[in-house]
C-alpha cells in the first residue's frame, strides 16, 4: 500500500509539473516569446487555416472543414476546440490570481513613482530658473570688464614677477634664519626653488651676490649637517633626513656612506677589543679527568659506581673569570647587537630610503649594497676569529653543556643577520664555526678516552705491581702432595688475588667513561638547540664524528694501544707483566664478544645515526679485537714461557754435567719450575675457561717409569756399549720419531688454560731439551737428569691438554742426555721413584 501511494503522489507530481510547462508555452506562444523570454524572429505562417498563425480566417477555416472533414470528424474537432478554450480559461485565471500580489504591488510602485516625478519636475523648474539668472550675471560682468582684461593680466604677471623677486632678494636672510631655527630641510628646499634662477641670471651683479650669499650659508648648513652625521648621536630619523639633505646638496653618495661606516667601524671595533682583551696568554692544558675515576686499584673501590662515574677536570678555563657563555653573550650584546643595528640604519639611509629626482637615477642602493657587505664581512670575520680563539681554549672535557649553550646562543643570534642581509655568508661561516666546534670537541673526548685508559693501565699496572703475599710454600705443598690445590685460588708472584676484579673494573670504568662522554656529545644533538636541525649534525656529525672519530677510533685505539704491548724489542713489551698481558687478552676478547656490539648499538640509538656515508661494520671490530686478543695471549705464553726457560737454560748451563756428584735429590730448579706452572695455572683459570683435555692413562703419574725403565731403553743404552751403538740408538730414535706427531712449539694458543698451559710447557721443555743437547754429561749427570725428567713428568702432565706431549718431551730430553754421555749407566726406576718422592 504504502509503494502504491507513493506511485500516485509521484504520478501527480510528475503530471502537475507537465502541466505548467504546458499553460507556460501556450501563453508564450500567444505572446510571441521563445525559450528565453524574447521575441521570436521565426517566419510567420501565410497559411489563412492556420489557428495560431496571425493571418487565420476563419472563413476559410470552416470551408475546409466542411469539405474535408464528415461530420464525426466535425463533432470531435469541436469537443476537441472546446476544451483546449475551457483549458485555456482555467490557466489565464490560475496565473491571475498566482499574481495577483505582483500587480498590487505593481500599482503602487506606479502610483509612488507618480508622486516622486511631480516633485522632481518641480526641482528642475527652479533650477532651470537659477542657471538663467547665473548665466545673466555672468554675461553683465564680462561686459563691464572686457576693456580691463589685457590690463589685470599684466598686473597679475607682474605681482607673481614681483614676489620672485621678492622672494630671492629675501632668500639670503630666510636661509639665515633657518640655519639658526635649524630648520634645515625648509633651507634646503627655499635654495632648490631659487637654485636655477640664481644660476641663470648669475652674470648681474645683483643677483651675483644673492647667489654668493646663498653659497656661503648653504656651506655653513652642509657643514653642520655632516657634523651632525659625524656625531651620531642623533635619532634614525634625524639621521635620514641629514643624509637626504647632504645628498639633495649634491654630497658624494660614496663619501657619505663611508664616512657613516668609518664611524660605525670605530665603535665596532671597541666591542671586538673588549673581546679581545678577554682572551689572554694561558699556558695549555690537556684533558685531565679526575684520577679516582680511573682508579680500579683497589677491588672493592673499582667496583663501586660512583668511582667510576666520569669527573671534570681541575683545570681553570683559560680567560680569567669568564666562561665561553658569558664571552659569547658579550660579543652577541654587544658587537653582534651593535652590527645588526648599524646594518638596519644604513639601509634605512642608503638602501631602502626612496630616492627621487636627481637622486633616482645615481643608483645609490646598489653602490651602498655593496660597500655595506664587504664592511659586515671584514668585522665578521674578526669576530669570528676571537670566537675560535675562544673556542679553541675551552680544553677541558668535564662539562659540556655551557659550551653546547654559548655555541646554540652565537647560531641564533646570527640569524639576525640573515634576515638583514639575505645574500650574506656571514650566517653560513657562523654555522660552519659550530661544526668545527664539535668536530674539535669529539678529537678532545677522544684524547681524553685515551688518556683515561691509558692511565687507567698505568693504575692497574701499579695494583700488579704492589707487593703481595708470595705462595710459593702453596705452589710448593700443591706440588709435593699431588697438585691438590690446583683448582684453588692459589696465586703466584705474577697472580694477584684481584686479577678478576682488576679486569671487571677496568671494563666497567672505560664503559661508564664512554658512556658519558657520548652523554656529554650528545647535546650538540639536542632538541632545543637551533643549529640542531642543520643537515650536519643530522647526518655527518652522527655517524662520521661520533660513530667513526670517537667510538670507532677509541675501540681501535684500545686494540692498537694493547698490541703495542707485544712489541717486546721496545720498552713497552720488555717491561710489560704477564698478568698484564693476560688481562688486555681478557678485555679485548671480552670486546670481541660483546662489549663492542653494545657501544655502537647504544650510539647507533643514541644518537639517530642513519649510515649515508660508508662506516666501518662492527664484525671489522670485532676480528681486530679478536686478533688483538690472540696476539696478546701469544706474546702471554712466550713470556711465560721464557721466563721458565731461562731458569732450566741457567741450570744447565752452570751445572758441570760430567763431575757432578750422584743425585740424592731433584734439582731445586725443577721444583721452581713446577710451583711457576702452577702459578700461571691458577692465574690463567681466573680469568680463562678450563678447556678440552684429552682423556688421560689410569697410570699417568707413573708412566715415567715405563718410559725410562722399558726394555728398549734399557737395549739402547747397554747397547752403547759397543762400537756399533750409536749408530744403531740414532737409527731408532729417528725411526720412533718419524712415527710421532710433530710438535709446533710456537703455535697460536686457543682462548682457554689449558691451551695456554700447554703452549708455556712445550716452550719450557723445548728449552730445555736444546740445552741438553748442547752439554756433556757423565754418569751421574745423566742420572740427575733422569730424576729430573721423572719429577716432571709427576705434575706437569695434570696441565698440558694432551700427555703424550710431555711424554714425548720428556722422552726426549732423557734421550739426548744419554746419547751425550761419556758412561751412560741409567738410575734404577725405584731408587728415581723414591728419590723424587723424598723431593
Amino acid at each position: 500500500m504504502d509503494g502504491e501511494a507513493d506511485g500516485l503522489a509521484a504520478g501527480s507530481e510528475s503530471e502537475d509539473s507537465g502541466r505548467k510547462r504546458r499553460v507556460h508555452g501556450m501563453l508564450k506562444l500567444y505572446y510571441g516569446m521563445d525559450e528565453e523570454g524574447k521575441a521570436a524572429e521565426m517566419a510567420k505562417s501565410l497559411d489563412p487555416c492556420d489557428i495560431n498563425g496571425p493571418h487565420f480566417d476563419h472563413e476559410v477555416f470552416l470551408n475546409k472543414l466542411r469539405r474535408e472533414c464528415s461530420l464525426a470528424e466535425l463533432m470531435d474537432q469541436e469537443t476537441c476546440m472546446v476544451k483546449q478554450i475551457r483549458s485555456l480559461d482555467s490557466d489565464m485565471q490560475t496565473l491571475v490570481y498566482e499574481n495577483y500580489n505582483k500587480f498590487i504591488s505593481a500599482t503602487d510602485t506606479i502610483r509612488k513613482m507618480k508622486n516622486d516625478f511631480k516633485k522632481m519636475e518641480d526641482e528642475m523648474d527652479g533650477l532651470s530658473a537659477n542657471m538663467a539668472a547665473i548665466t545673466e550675471f555672468s554675461a553683465c560682468i564680462s561686459g563691464t570688464l572686457q576693456d580691463q582684461h589685457a590690463q589685470i593680466t599684466k598686473l597679475s604677471g607682474v605681482h607673481t614677477l614681483l614676489r620672485k623677486l621678492q622672494f630671492l632678494f629675501e632668500l639670503p636672510a630666510r636661509l639665515n634664519k633657518c640655519l639658526e631655527l635649524q630648520a634645515y630641510a625648509q633651507a634646503v628646499r627655499s635654495h632648490r626653488r631659487a637654485r636655477c634662477v640664481l644660476q641663470q641670471y648669475s652674470h648681474l651683479p645683483s643677483f651675483k651676490g644673492i647667489q654668493d650669499d646663498c653659497h656661503a650659508i648653504m656651506d655653513t648648513l652642509a657643514q653642520e649637517l655632516r657634523q651632525k652625521f659625524r656625531d651620531g648621536g642623533s635619532s634614525a630619523k634625524d639621521l635620514s633626513e641629514c643624509v637626504e639633505l647632504l645628498l639633495q646638496l649634491d654630497e658624494p653618495a660614496e663619501e657619505l656612506c663611508d664616512k657613516f661606516l668609518s664611524h660605525a667601524r670605530s665603535r665596532l671595533e671597541s666591542d671586538l677589543q673588549g673581546l679581545e682583551a678577554e682572551i689572554r696568554p694561558y699556558p695549555t692544558a690537556s684533558a685531565v679527568i679526575d684520577a679516582p675515576a680511573r682508579k680500579p686499584a683497589s677491588p672493592a673501590a673499582a667496583g663501586s659506581p660512583t668511582d667510576n662515574a666520569p669527573k671534570a677536570s681541575a683545570i681553570p678555563s683559560p680567560a680569567c673569570n669568564t666562561d665561553i657563555l658569558e664571552f659569547i653573550d658579550r660579543g652577541c650584546n654587544e658587537f653582534v647587537s651593535s652590527l645588526c643595528l648599524v646594518i638596519t640604519s644604513y639601509q634605512e639611509l642608503f638602501i631602502n630610503h626612496a630616492q627621487k629626482g636627481e637622486l633616482a637615477s645615481k643608483n645609490i642602493p646598489q653602490m651602498a649594497s655593496g660597500k655595506l657587505n664587504a664592511f659586515v664581512d671584514d668585522l665578521a670575520a674578526r669576530y669570528f676569529s676571537l670566537v675560535e680563539q675562544r673556542i679553541q681554549e675551552e680544553k677541558g672535557v668535564g662539562d659540556n653543556s655551557l659550551l653546547v649553550r654559548a655555541l646554540d646562543r652565537f647560531h641564533r643570534r646570527l640569524q639576525a643577520v640573515t634576515k638583514l642581509l639575505p645574500g650574506s655568508a656571514v650566517p653560513n661561516q657562523g654555522t660552519e664555526i659550530v661544526m668545527r666546534a664539535a668536530k674539535e670537541r669529539v678529537k678532545q673526548y677522544l684524547s681524553a678516552l685515551q688518556s683515561f685508559y691509558m692511565d687507567s693501565l698505568t693504575d692497574v699496572r701499579q695494583a700488579l705491581a704492589a707487593p703481595r703475599l708470595s705462595v710459593a710454600s702453596a705452589a710448593a705443598a700443591a706440588a709435593a702432595g699431588g697438585g691438590a690445590l690446583l683448582g684453588g685460588p692459589a696465586s703466584g708472584r705474577d697472580a694477584p688475588t684481584g686479577l678478576p676484579e682488576l679486569l671487571s673494573s677496568l671494563s666497567a670504568s672505560i664503559l661508564n667513561q664512554i658512556k658519558s662522554v657520548l652523554a656529554s656529545v650528545h647535546l650538540f644533538t639536542a632538541k632545543d638547540i637551533a643549529f640542531s636541525n642543520k643537515p650536519y649534525f643530522k647526518g655527518e656529525f652522527c655517524s662520521q664524528g661520533v660513530r667513526e672519530s670517537l667510538v670507532v677510533s677509541f675501540i681501535k685505539f684500545v686494540c692498537q694501544s694493547s698490541r703495542q704491548f707485544c712489541d717486546s724489542a721496545g720498552d713497552k713489551g720488555g717491561s710489560t707483566p704477564p698478568a698484564l698481558l693476560l688481562l688486555l687478552s681478557r678485555l679485548c676478547l671480552d670486546y670481541e664478544t660483546s662489549t663492542i656490539s653494545y657501544i655502537l648499538t647504544l650510539t647507533d640509538e643514541q644518537f639517530l645515526v642513519q649510515h649515508h656515508s660508508p662506516v666501518t661494520p662492527v664484525t671489522t671490530l670485532c676480528a681486530e679485537a679478536r686478533e688483538a686478543a690472540q696476539k696478546l695471549l701469544n706474546h702471554y705464553v712466550k713470556v711465560q714461557g721464557l721466563i721458565i726457560s731461562q731458569m732450566l737454560r741457567k741450570s744447565v748451563e752452570t751445572r758441570d754435567w760430567v763431575n757432578t756428584i750422584e743425585p740424592r735429590n731433584v734439582r731445586a730448579v725443577m721444583k721452581r719450575v713446577v710451583e711457576d706452572t702452577t702459578s700461571i695455572d691458577v692465574q690463567v683459570g681466573l680469568l680463562y675457561e678450563e678447556g678440552v683435555r684429552k682423556a688421560h692413562s689410569s697410570d699417568s703419574s707413573k708412566r715415567t717409569f715405563s718410559v725410562y725403565s722399558n726394555s728398549r731403553q734399557q737395549a739402547r743404552y747397554a747397547a752403547s756399549y759397543t762400537p756399533s751403538a750409536p749408530m744403531d740408538t740414532n737409527l731408532l730414535s729417528n725411526i720412533h720419531k718419524l712415527f710421532s706427531e710433530r710438535i709446533d712449539i710456537f703455535s697460536s694458543v686457543e682462548f682457554n688454560k689449558v691451551s695456554v698451559i700447554t703452549g708455556i710447557i712445550k716452550i719450557s721443555l723445548k728449552t730445555f731439551l736444546e740445552c741438553v743437547r748442547l752439554r756433556t754429561f757423565g754418569r751421574f749427570g745423566l742420572q740427575q737428569i733422569q730424576v729430573d725428567c721423572h719429577y716432571l713428568q709427576m705434575y706437569l702432565w695434570r696441565f698440558v691438554s694432551d700427555e703424550n706431549l710431555v711424554h714425548f718431551l720428556l722422552d726426549e730430553i732423557v734421550g739426548s742426555s744419554a746419547h751425550r754421555c761419556l758412561d751412560p749407566a741409567p738410575m734404577e726406576q725405584s731408587v728415581i721413584e723414591v728419590i723424587c718422592e723424598r723431593g
